[in-house]
């Protein structure tokens, strides 16, 4: 197998630091189940962090600070993945807006050092490599992505 001929995952000549809304999804490396644990009560199934999961949220939360012109507009944690809609708004600063890889290295790159700190190995990675996005496409799209993330925890639960 040829490892230097993968397959290409991004749109080719997109400009992913467009203004626009993404759905993007992060797996953690082995699929370990160290986010959270899907509660089952007496509504719906929702999603409990981990001491990992916090520190996953934590940097959601951050992305807004460190880049002014970027919202996470919506996310769930799931135990061994992460979805979020991620909007890149006009830049009046006159600086470039970051594209969607500078900020899921950014976010990669936090979130493991601070898990790693607490697991005490510098060197283990937390998350596969690279991450699966989707431009979303119109309002239809942005709901469907939105329910999508809502309805997580169910599918989760009950394999539907």
């Amino acid at each position: 197998m040829d490892l230097h001929n993968r397959k290409k995952i991004r749109l080719a000549n997109y400009d992913y630091s467009s203004v626009g809304a993404y759905f993007v999804t992060l797996c953690i490396k082995n699929k370990e189940h160290n986010l959270s644990q899907i509660i089952v009560g007496d509504g719906f199934p929702v999603p409990k962090n981990t001491a990992y999961g916090d520190i996953v949220e934590k940097y959601i939360n951050q992305i807004k600070t460190k880049y002014p012109n970027v919202s996470v507009e919506k996310f769930v944690i799931m135990p061994n993945h992460i979805h979020m809609i991620i909007v890149i708004s006009h830049n009046w600063t006159g600086n470039p807006s970051p594209t969607i890889g500078n900020i899921m290295g950014w976010f990669k790159y936090q979130t493991t050092k601070m898990v790693n700190n607490i697991r005490n190995s510098p060197a283990e990675s937390l998350w596969q490599r690279s991450y699966f996005d989707h431009i979303i496409r119109g309002l239809q799209d942005y709901e469907e992505q939105w329910r999508y993330i809502d309805e997580n925890p169910v599918r989760w639960v009950y394999k539907i």
